[in-house]
């Protein structure tokens, strides 16, 4: 482990300017994990992240001292002024982790996968990816205006969702669901006139789609869909909220496909 006391080190500027900016993230392919939790999920399903930043205020916790120790030839330990710098989290979480971001492989024969579609509010988008986790989705298509799924807000919400899912960025959901709807479902959700969700057959090959917190799902891609869906709302609300909504859907199907394989 190194003890670094300058906030001038290259790897904390390197660090810095990850957590600060999109462009550098997407441009060097890599993100910062904040927190423990973070950073053992990566570990387990990746290995080793390529620099670890410990405040030298928290190297005593089992945890992090483990983290650490670990990693000790990448490790740097910071005073805490100089690590509160970095974070974005207000309340101390004492590690950071660089680390590459994961390139997912092509959708092949995605059995169960979420669209979403121009989610803007980085904290829906990580709630939506760590619902499609624990649901069991394999993969997560995004269109290119929703909030980039390795901001560090996403990663927080998400709570290793990330590394769970394989998550496709920039995808032109109109284009993939026109060759996926020849085998599957696309489903689509709607604020109102659709199906009734807890009428709706969804144990099968489903691709579930959810529109923009405000505009819903776009007309091109509503077009695209084998069946449009509808949560009902008995207590009189027009709307819930965009990550409600998918946490709504995707257990519904969970239920489903549960009872389909008891049934088997």
């Amino acid at each position: 482990m190194q003890r670094v006391t300058s906030r001038h080190n290259p790897r904390l500027k390197a660090a810095a300017r990850l957590i600060a900016s999109s462009r550098d993230r997407r441009k060097a392919g890599r993100c910062v994990l904040e927190g423990e939790h973070l950073v053992a999920v990566y570990e387990e399903r990746f290995g080793a992240p390529e620099t670890v930043i410990v405040s030298e205020e928290f190297i005593g916790r089992a945890a992090i001292a483990a983290a650490a120790q670990r990693n000790a030839d990448h490790t740097l330990v910071v005073p805490a002024a100089l690590f509160a710098e970095l974070t974005t989290i207000q309340a101390g979480i004492g590690i950071l982790a660089v680390v590459p971001t994961p390139v997912p492989t092509a959708v092949a024969d995605a059995d169960f996968c979420l669209l979403l579609e121009d989610v803007q509010d980085p904290g829906n988008v990580g709630s939506m990816l760590r619902s499609a986790a624990a649901a069991g989705v394999g993969d997560v298509l995004m269109s290119t205006h929703c909030a980039f799924a390795w901001s560090p807000k996403v990663l927080r919400a998400a709570q290793g969702a990330h590394f769970l899912l394989r998550i496709h960025e920039d995808a032109d959901l109109v284009a993939w669901t026109a060759g996926y709807r020849t085998g599957g479902e696309v489903v689509a959700t709607v604020a109102a006139g659709g199906t009734d969700l807890f009428a709706t057959p969804l144990d099968g090959r489903i691709a579930l789609a959810i529109g923009n917190e405000g505009a819903g799902l776009s007309a091109a891609l509503l077009a695209q869909a084998t069946r449009r869906m509808s949560i009902p709302m008995p207590g009189g609300m027009e709307s819930m909220n965009a990550a409600a909504a998918a946490a709504v859907c995707l257990y519904e199907c969970v239920r489903q496909r549960r009872a389909s394989v008891t049934k088997r």
